[in-house]
Protein backbone atom coordinates (compact mmCIF):
# COMPACT_ATOMS: atom_id res chain seq x y z
CA UNK A 1 0.00 0.00 0.00
CA UNK A 2 1.32 3.29 -1.21
CA UNK A 3 0.91 6.82 1.40
CA UNK A 4 1.29 10.52 0.56
CA UNK A 5 5.25 11.55 2.13
CA UNK A 6 2.41 14.11 4.01
CA UNK A 7 0.57 11.46 5.60
CA UNK A 8 3.95 9.43 6.36
CA UNK A 9 5.07 12.70 8.36
CA UNK A 10 1.98 13.67 9.61
CA UNK A 11 1.33 9.76 11.20
CA UNK A 12 5.30 9.85 12.23
CA UNK A 13 4.45 13.68 14.25
CA UNK A 14 1.58 12.07 15.93
CA UNK A 15 3.78 9.05 16.99
CA UNK A 16 6.73 11.24 18.42
CA UNK A 17 3.79 13.41 20.01
CA UNK A 18 2.09 10.56 21.85
CA UNK A 19 5.58 8.78 22.95
CA UNK A 20 7.30 12.08 23.59
CA UNK A 21 4.13 14.22 25.10
CA UNK A 22 3.72 12.65 28.86
CA UNK A 23 7.63 12.94 29.04
CA UNK A 24 8.09 16.37 28.14
CA UNK A 25 5.26 17.04 30.57
CA UNK A 26 6.53 15.15 33.11
CA UNK A 27 10.34 17.35 31.94
CA UNK A 28 8.58 20.64 32.30
CA UNK A 29 8.10 19.96 35.78
CA UNK A 30 6.46 23.17 38.09
CA UNK A 31 6.66 26.35 38.35
CA UNK A 32 6.92 27.58 42.48
CA UNK A 33 6.47 31.18 43.07
CA UNK A 34 8.68 31.24 45.94
CA UNK A 35 8.60 33.77 48.80
CA UNK A 36 10.72 31.40 51.58
CA UNK A 37 14.47 31.47 52.21
CA UNK A 38 16.14 30.70 48.96
CA UNK A 39 18.40 27.98 50.52
CA UNK A 40 15.01 26.35 52.12
CA UNK A 41 13.38 26.42 49.05
CA UNK A 42 16.07 25.08 46.80
CA UNK A 43 17.11 21.98 49.47
CA UNK A 44 12.94 21.08 49.28
CA UNK A 45 13.37 21.41 45.81
CA UNK A 46 15.98 19.46 45.05
CA UNK A 47 15.00 16.87 47.47
CA UNK A 48 11.78 16.37 46.01
CA UNK A 49 13.05 15.94 42.21
CA UNK A 50 15.39 13.45 43.54
CA UNK A 51 12.69 11.55 45.27
CA UNK A 52 10.02 12.11 42.50
CA UNK A 53 11.97 13.09 39.35
CA UNK A 54 10.06 15.70 39.10
CA UNK A 55 11.67 18.69 38.22
CA UNK A 56 10.56 21.66 39.75
CA UNK A 57 11.71 25.94 38.77
CA UNK A 58 11.72 28.40 41.44
CA UNK A 59 11.26 31.92 41.20
CA UNK A 60 12.28 33.34 44.01
CA UNK A 61 10.59 37.46 45.34
CA UNK A 62 8.77 38.57 48.13
CA UNK A 63 5.75 37.38 50.34
CA UNK A 64 3.91 40.42 49.33
CA UNK A 65 4.95 41.08 46.35
CA UNK A 66 4.18 37.20 44.73
CA UNK A 67 0.16 37.60 46.57
CA UNK A 68 -0.14 40.60 45.01
CA UNK A 69 1.31 39.27 41.50
CA UNK A 70 -0.72 36.14 41.66
CA UNK A 71 -4.27 38.09 42.12
CA UNK A 72 -3.44 40.40 39.65
CA UNK A 73 -2.45 37.38 37.48
CA UNK A 74 -5.75 35.59 38.43
CA UNK A 75 -5.71 32.64 36.15
CA UNK A 76 -3.24 32.90 34.02
CA UNK A 77 -0.28 32.65 36.35
CA UNK A 78 1.82 30.29 35.39
CA UNK A 79 2.36 29.15 39.07
CA UNK A 80 1.68 25.74 40.38
CA UNK A 81 2.50 26.24 43.83
CA UNK A 82 2.82 29.32 46.07
CA UNK A 83 5.01 29.01 49.35
CA UNK A 84 5.17 32.10 52.01
CA UNK A 85 7.26 33.45 54.74
CA UNK A 86 4.08 34.15 56.74
CA UNK A 87 0.62 33.52 56.55
CA UNK A 88 -0.95 36.98 55.51
CA UNK A 89 -0.15 36.17 52.20
CA UNK A 90 -1.87 32.93 51.72
CA UNK A 91 -4.87 34.53 53.23
CA UNK A 92 -4.81 37.30 50.31
CA UNK A 93 -4.71 34.46 47.57
CA UNK A 94 -6.96 32.24 49.07
CA UNK A 95 -9.66 35.57 49.69
CA UNK A 96 -9.34 35.99 45.68
CA UNK A 97 -10.70 32.35 45.56
CA UNK A 98 -7.35 31.13 43.29
CA UNK A 99 -6.29 28.10 45.63
CA UNK A 100 -7.11 24.67 44.90
CA UNK A 101 -8.53 22.57 48.21
CA UNK A 102 -4.74 21.11 49.43
CA UNK A 103 -4.92 16.87 49.14
CA UNK A 104 -6.17 15.01 52.85
CA UNK A 105 -3.09 13.14 52.74
CA UNK A 106 -1.40 16.72 52.98
CA UNK A 107 -3.53 18.11 55.31
CA UNK A 108 -3.72 15.40 57.51
CA UNK A 109 0.65 15.79 57.81
CA UNK A 110 -0.05 18.95 60.11
CA UNK A 111 -1.77 19.61 63.17
CA UNK A 112 -4.62 21.93 62.84
CA UNK A 113 -3.23 24.88 64.39
CA UNK A 114 -0.85 25.34 61.23
CA UNK A 115 -3.35 24.91 58.35
CA UNK A 116 -6.34 26.92 56.94
CA UNK A 117 -9.53 25.78 58.07
CA UNK A 118 -10.66 26.19 54.55
CA UNK A 119 -8.09 23.75 53.56
CA UNK A 120 -7.50 25.27 50.88
CA UNK A 121 -3.73 26.13 52.14
CA UNK A 122 -0.99 24.04 54.84
CA UNK A 123 1.61 25.19 57.31
CA UNK A 124 5.48 24.27 55.80
CA UNK A 125 7.17 25.81 58.88
CA UNK A 126 6.63 28.36 61.47
CA UNK A 127 9.02 31.09 63.26
CA UNK A 128 8.97 33.39 66.56
CA UNK A 129 9.14 36.56 67.52
CA UNK A 130 11.74 37.87 69.84
CA UNK A 131 13.48 40.71 71.07
CA UNK A 132 16.82 40.84 70.68
CA UNK A 133 19.19 42.74 72.67
CA UNK A 134 22.72 43.82 73.38
CA UNK A 135 24.01 41.86 76.03
CA UNK A 136 26.59 44.56 76.87
CA UNK A 137 23.33 47.50 77.42
CA UNK A 138 20.70 45.45 78.84
CA UNK A 139 20.39 42.78 81.84
CA UNK A 140 17.68 40.37 82.01
CA UNK A 141 15.73 42.64 84.45
CA UNK A 142 15.77 45.48 82.10
CA UNK A 143 13.71 43.78 79.79
CA UNK A 144 10.34 45.03 78.23
CA UNK A 145 7.85 42.24 79.88
CA UNK A 146 5.46 42.43 77.04
CA UNK A 147 5.51 43.51 73.59
CA UNK A 148 2.97 46.52 74.40
CA UNK A 149 5.91 47.75 77.10
CA UNK A 150 8.09 49.16 73.91
CA UNK A 151 5.29 51.75 73.85
CA UNK A 152 5.92 53.10 77.25
CA UNK A 153 8.18 56.23 76.73
CA UNK A 154 10.91 54.98 78.55
CA UNK A 155 11.66 52.83 75.71
CA UNK A 156 12.21 55.98 73.47
CA UNK A 157 14.96 55.92 70.79
CA UNK A 158 16.17 52.51 72.60
CA UNK A 159 14.48 49.56 70.11
CA UNK A 160 13.95 49.04 66.31
CA UNK A 161 12.70 47.02 63.48
CA UNK A 162 11.71 46.81 60.43
CA UNK A 163 8.28 48.11 59.85
CA UNK A 164 8.58 47.40 55.64
CA UNK A 165 9.08 44.09 55.70
CA UNK A 166 6.35 41.30 55.59
CA UNK A 167 7.88 39.96 58.95
CA UNK A 168 6.46 42.85 61.27
CA UNK A 169 3.60 42.94 59.45
CA UNK A 170 2.71 39.53 60.13
CA UNK A 171 3.63 40.29 64.02
CA UNK A 172 1.51 43.56 64.14
CA UNK A 173 -1.75 41.39 62.40
CA UNK A 174 -1.34 38.99 65.26
CA UNK A 175 -1.45 42.37 67.33
CA UNK A 176 -4.54 43.74 65.78
CA UNK A 177 -6.36 40.48 65.94
CA UNK A 178 -5.39 40.30 69.84
CA UNK A 179 -5.94 43.61 71.16
CA UNK A 180 -8.42 45.27 68.36
CA UNK A 181 -7.94 48.07 66.01
CA UNK A 182 -7.94 50.73 68.55
CA UNK A 183 -5.35 49.27 70.90
CA UNK A 184 -3.33 48.76 67.90
CA UNK A 185 -3.68 51.93 66.20
CA UNK A 186 -2.52 53.59 69.80
CA UNK A 187 0.60 51.33 69.77
CA UNK A 188 1.61 52.11 65.84
CA UNK A 189 1.88 55.73 66.89
CA UNK A 190 3.99 55.20 70.02
CA UNK A 191 6.27 53.03 67.80
CA UNK A 192 6.51 56.14 65.54
CA UNK A 193 7.78 58.22 68.25
CA UNK A 194 9.84 55.45 70.10
CA UNK A 195 11.62 53.15 67.39
CA UNK A 196 14.35 53.51 64.91
CA UNK A 197 13.55 52.15 61.62
CA UNK A 198 15.73 49.75 59.84
CA UNK A 199 15.41 47.98 56.73
CA UNK A 200 15.56 44.03 56.98
CA UNK A 201 15.90 41.86 60.37
CA UNK A 202 19.22 41.11 59.59
CA UNK A 203 20.22 44.70 59.58
CA UNK A 204 18.28 44.99 62.98
CA UNK A 205 19.92 42.59 64.69
CA UNK A 206 22.99 43.90 63.18
CA UNK A 207 22.99 47.27 64.82
CA UNK A 208 22.11 45.42 68.06
CA UNK A 209 24.94 43.56 67.91
CA UNK A 210 26.90 46.79 67.03
CA UNK A 211 25.27 48.68 69.91
CA UNK A 212 23.80 50.88 67.57
CA UNK A 213 20.42 50.48 69.52
CA UNK A 214 19.75 48.31 73.03
CA UNK A 215 17.17 45.97 71.05
CA UNK A 216 14.98 45.24 68.47
CA UNK A 217 12.08 43.46 67.17
CA UNK A 218 12.91 40.29 64.98
CA UNK A 219 12.18 36.48 64.01
CA UNK A 220 14.59 34.30 66.19
CA UNK A 221 16.09 32.32 63.14
CA UNK A 222 18.21 35.69 62.17
CA UNK A 223 20.09 35.29 65.56
CA UNK A 224 20.45 31.26 64.97
CA UNK A 225 21.61 31.68 61.37
CA UNK A 226 24.18 33.58 61.99
CA UNK A 227 25.36 31.55 64.80
CA UNK A 228 25.95 28.98 62.96
CA UNK A 229 27.70 31.22 60.61
CA UNK A 230 30.79 32.71 62.17
CA UNK A 231 28.47 34.65 64.80
CA UNK A 232 30.01 38.18 63.91
CA UNK A 233 26.81 39.66 63.70
CA UNK A 234 25.64 38.14 66.61
CA UNK A 235 27.80 37.80 69.15
CA UNK A 236 27.11 40.97 71.69
CA UNK A 237 23.33 39.62 70.79
CA UNK A 238 20.55 37.57 73.22
CA UNK A 239 17.19 36.38 72.44
CA UNK A 240 14.01 37.38 74.65
CA UNK A 241 11.33 35.51 74.58
CA UNK A 242 8.10 36.98 75.55
CA UNK A 243 6.04 33.78 76.30
CA UNK A 244 3.21 34.10 78.57
CA UNK A 245 0.50 34.49 75.27
CA UNK A 246 1.75 37.93 74.98
CA UNK A 247 1.67 38.97 70.92
CA UNK A 248 5.38 39.33 71.26
CA UNK A 249 5.38 35.78 71.78
CA UNK A 250 3.39 35.49 68.29
CA UNK A 251 4.53 32.50 65.98
CA UNK A 252 3.97 32.69 62.29
CA UNK A 253 3.10 30.13 59.81
CA UNK A 254 4.61 29.83 56.93
CA UNK A 255 2.34 28.45 54.09
CA UNK A 256 1.88 26.51 50.90
CA UNK A 257 -0.73 26.31 48.43
CA UNK A 258 -1.63 25.11 44.83
CA UNK A 259 -2.54 27.55 42.45
CA UNK A 260 -6.50 26.19 41.07
CA UNK A 261 -5.03 27.10 37.75
CA UNK A 262 -1.93 24.77 37.66
CA UNK A 263 -1.08 22.89 34.72
CA UNK A 264 0.13 20.37 36.80
CA UNK A 265 -2.03 20.10 39.98
CA UNK A 266 -0.87 16.34 40.47
CA UNK A 267 2.63 17.42 40.37
CA UNK A 268 1.73 20.40 42.76
CA UNK A 269 -0.17 18.12 45.21
CA UNK A 270 2.80 16.01 45.47
CA UNK A 271 5.28 18.70 45.85
CA UNK A 272 3.17 20.26 48.84
CA UNK A 273 3.17 16.85 50.36
CA UNK A 274 6.67 16.02 50.34
CA UNK A 275 7.19 19.58 51.84
CA UNK A 276 5.09 19.01 54.55
CA UNK A 277 5.95 15.35 55.04
CA UNK A 278 8.78 13.39 56.51
CA UNK A 279 11.66 14.42 54.21
CA UNK A 280 10.74 18.20 53.86
CA UNK A 281 10.53 18.59 57.42
CA UNK A 282 13.42 16.94 57.93
CA UNK A 283 15.16 19.82 56.18
CA UNK A 284 14.21 21.77 58.49
CA UNK A 285 15.55 20.16 61.23
CA UNK A 286 18.85 19.07 60.20
CA UNK A 287 19.07 22.38 57.16
CA UNK A 288 20.67 25.95 58.06
CA UNK A 289 17.01 27.74 57.63
CA UNK A 290 17.14 27.21 61.40
CA UNK A 291 12.61 27.42 61.29
CA UNK A 292 10.68 25.64 62.73
CA UNK A 293 9.03 22.01 61.85
CA UNK A 294 5.25 21.65 61.56
CA UNK A 295 4.64 18.57 60.36
CA UNK A 296 3.10 16.17 62.91
CA UNK A 297 5.86 14.30 65.07
CA UNK A 298 8.10 16.60 63.31
CA UNK A 299 11.74 17.60 65.34
CA UNK A 300 12.69 21.00 64.80
CA UNK A 301 16.53 21.30 64.95
CA UNK A 302 17.71 21.07 68.96
CA UNK A 303 19.21 24.45 69.12
CA UNK A 304 15.49 26.16 69.30
CA UNK A 305 13.66 26.20 71.77
CA UNK A 306 10.73 24.32 71.71
CA UNK A 307 8.02 25.25 70.58
CA UNK A 308 5.68 24.18 73.10
CA UNK A 309 7.76 26.13 75.18
CA UNK A 310 7.19 29.29 73.60
CA UNK A 311 3.89 29.88 75.16
CA UNK A 312 2.45 31.65 71.85
CA UNK A 313 -1.21 33.52 71.73
CA UNK A 314 -3.77 31.32 70.12
CA UNK A 315 -4.30 33.13 66.66
CA UNK A 316 -6.03 32.32 63.68
CA UNK A 317 -3.69 32.64 60.99
CA UNK A 318 -6.15 32.34 58.29
CA UNK A 319 -7.84 35.85 59.24
CA UNK A 320 -4.71 37.81 59.73
CA UNK A 321 -5.41 41.63 57.65
CA UNK A 322 -2.44 42.72 55.79
CA UNK A 323 -4.83 45.10 53.96
CA UNK A 324 -5.66 46.42 57.54
CA UNK A 325 -2.06 46.59 59.27
CA UNK A 326 -0.70 48.26 56.20
CA UNK A 327 -3.34 50.96 56.20
CA UNK A 328 -2.83 51.09 59.93
CA UNK A 329 0.59 51.21 59.37
CA UNK A 330 0.48 54.13 56.74
CA UNK A 331 -1.45 56.02 59.45
CA UNK A 332 0.73 55.69 61.80
CA UNK A 333 3.68 57.17 59.79
CA UNK A 334 5.50 53.97 59.63
CA UNK A 335 5.08 53.30 55.74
Amino acid sequence: MKYKLSTLVGATAVAIGLIAGPAMAEDAGIIVYNAQHESLAKEWAEGFTKETGIKVTLRNGGDSDFSNQIVAEGTASPADVFLTENSPAMVLVESAGLFAPVDADTMAQVPQDYQAASGKWVGVAARSTVFAYNTTKLKTDQLPKSLLDLADPSWKGRWAASPSGADFQAIVSALLQLKGQAATADWLKAMKTNFTAYKGNSTVMKAVNAGEIEGGVIYHYYYFGDQAKTGENSKNVALHYFKNQDPGAFVSVSGGGVLASSKHPKEAQAFLKFVTGKGGQEVLKNGTSFEYAVGKGAESNPKLVPLVDLQAPKVDATTLNSKKVTDLMTAAGLL
